[in-house]
C-alpha cells in the first residue's frame, strides 16, 4: 500500500515539475502577487492532476478514451488560452500588475480556477495518467484502496512541487528589484504566448 503511495507521490512531483507554461505563470504570480496566489495556482493543477490520475486508475476507460481521443480540440483551447494569457501579460500596464500585489479572496480564487481549467485542458496530462495506469495494471475494475491511494499520492507528489516552486520563488520575490521582477514578467508572457501557440500547433501533427 505505501508502494502505490510512494509511487503516485512520485509520478505526481515528476509530472509536475516538467516545464510548461504553468510552471512560468506561477513563478510570475508569486513574484507579482505574494505566496498565496503561487500556491493557489499550484493547488489548481495539482487538483487536475488528481482529476485525471482518478480517471485512469479507477477505470473510467469510457472517460479516458474520450480525453485521448479529444486531445487536438483540448490542445487547441488550451493553446489559445496560453495565448490570451501571454499576451495580457505583455500589454497590461505597470500600475496595473502592481496593483495586483495583494491578491483578495476573488483573485486567489481566480489563480486556483485558471490554472485547473489549464491543465485540465492539456492532452498530455491524461496520456500520463493513462499510462500510469497501465504500468501499474489499474483500469480493469479491481479493488478501490489501490486507485485511491495512487491519486491521493499524486495529489500529495504535485502540490509539494508547486510548494517547493512557490517557496523559491517567494526567497526571490524579496531580493530582486521591480525592474527586474516585470523583466520576469514580461519574458514569462512571452514564453506563455509561445507555449501556447506551440501546443496549438501541435494538435494538427502526427
Amino acid at each position: 500500500m505505501f508502494s502505490l503511495l510512494l509511487r503516485g507521490f512520485v509520478l505526481g512531483f515528476a509530472i509536475a515539475a516538467s516545464p510548461g507554461p504553468i510552471f512560468f505563470l506561477c513563478v510570475r504570480r508569486t513574484l507579482l502577487q505574494g505566496r498565496l496566489a503561487g500556491l493557489f495556482s499550484g493547488f489548481g493543477v495539482a487538483t487536475a492532476d488528481a482529476f485525471y490520475a482518478a480517471i485512469a486508475t479507477f477505470g473510467l476507460a469510457a472517460l479516458t478514451a474520450a480525453f485521448v481521443s479529444g486531445r487536438r480540440p483540448l490542445a487547441v483551447v488550451g493553446g489559445a488560452v496560453l495565448v490570451g494569457f501571454g499576451l495580457r501579460i505583455l500589454f497590461e500596464r505597470r500600475r496595473e500588475v502592481e496593483a495586483a500585489a495583494s491578491p483578495t479572496g476573488r483573485g486567489l480564487a481566480w489563480a486556483y480556477v485558471s490554472t485547473l481549467g489549464l491543465t485540465i485542458t492539456n492532452p498530455a496530462t491524461i496520456i500520463s495518467f493513462a499510462a500510469l495506469a497501465a504500468t501499474l495494471g489499474f483500469g480493469t475494475g479491481g479493488s478501490f484502496a489501490g486507485p485511491a491511494l495512487v491519486v491521493a499520492g499524486v495529489l500529495l507528489g504535485s502540490a509539494a512541487w508547486w510548494c517547493i516552486l512557490v517557496l523559491a520563488a517567494s526567497l526571490l520575490r524579496a531580493r530582486l528589484s521591480p525592474a527586474v521582477v516585470r523583466g520576469i514578467s514580461t519574458f514569462s508572457g512571452l514564453a506563455i504566448a509561445v507555449l501556447g501557440i506551440l501546443a496549438a500547433i501541435s494538435a494538427f501533427s502526427g
